[in-house]
């Protein structure tokens, strides 16, 4: 008992100096962040689109599409819709691999396809925004955000599907509100965070007790979650390995089979027992 009570509180220990250490730019803590937060929400929605009179009446974190069937699924970090119907994805991103073009194209299809039902017109899709805060700066500009639209080349005029892709660079720090917000997500400690809303969400997660418990609980839902996806991949792959040696096995098999038939047939046909090993087995 004494041992159990003693790994319990080592991992405690190793959870409150991770709980420490997190940033709101990294994507497990800026969902909790965003959990049943809605103003906060809007707040950096507006500051990342530009729209100080946006206002969102639904969100959700962890938002899984559904209407993908047979085809890769999809789940957003937050996924939000405001006043006017526009539908909004903000994904937190340290890697730049996962913030590629492909995939930003994926999720705004998919976007696409979860709010359009079946006989209704396409002019109901409504506008999106597919939006990546990334650590870095993917682009390699030097701007706080980069727009991405479909354009009419010749004349160079936006196409107006109103399906919006947005990069935001999580290493500017200029004195915008942009730049203001990059420095609250890259900070750990609160207290030097500019804007409110950010350190109060920030301050409850890491020096409440309530909220050091939730996270803790979510470090080991995580830790729970990687051990079981860890061993799903071992038991598939040890399943492939064992269906491998297993069909070549058979085929060994059967083609000592095979060759065993054939060299009794040429002993049948007088044929020297040396010549017909030769000629059966290679």
């Amino acid at each position: 008992m004494d041992r159990e009570a003693s790994h319990k509180e080592r991992e405690y220990l190793r959870n409150l100096d991770r709980l420490r250490r997190l940033r709101p730019i990294d994507d497990d803590f800026m969902r909790c962040l965003f959990r049943d937060n809605k103003p906060l929400v809007e707040f950096v929605l507006r500051i990342l689109i530009g729209n100080p009179t946006l206002v969102v009446t639904a969100f959700e974190t962890q938002k899984d599409l559904r209407r993908l069937a047979g085809a890769r699924s999809v789940c957003l970090d937050a996924y939000a819709t405001d006043a006017d119907g526009r539908k909004y994805d903000v994904e937190i991103e340290r890697s730049a691999q996962r913030a590629g073009a492909r995939r930003a194209r994926y999720i705004s299809a998919a976007m696409d396809i979860e709010n359009l039902d079946a006989g209704q017109d396409f002019e109901a899709l409504p506008q999106t925004y597919t939006i990546f805060i990334t650590e870095h700066d993917v682009m390699g500009r030097g701007q706080p955000a980069y727009p991405v639209e479909r354009m009419v080349l010749d004349a160079m005029e936006p196409f107006g599907d109103e399906a919006h892709i947005l990069y935001i660079n999580g290493e500017y720090r200029g004195d915008g509100p942009i730049g203001r917000l990059m420095h609250d997500f890259n900070c750990s400690d609160p207290s030097e965070m500019h804007y409110p809303l950010m350190r109060q969400a920030t301050r409850y997660y890491k020096e409440t007790p309530e909220g050091v418990r939730q996270m803790c609980t979510i470090f080991e839902e995580i830790k729970r979650e990687g051990y079981e996806q860890g061993m799903q991949q071992g038991i598939q792959q040890g399943m492939e390995q064992g269906m491998q040696q297993g069909m070549e096995q058979g085929m060994q098999q059967g083609r000592d089979k095979q060759a065993q038939a054939v060299y009794e047939r040429l002993l049948a046909l007088n044929m020297p027992e040396a010549q017909a090993r030769a000629v059966a087995f290679g």
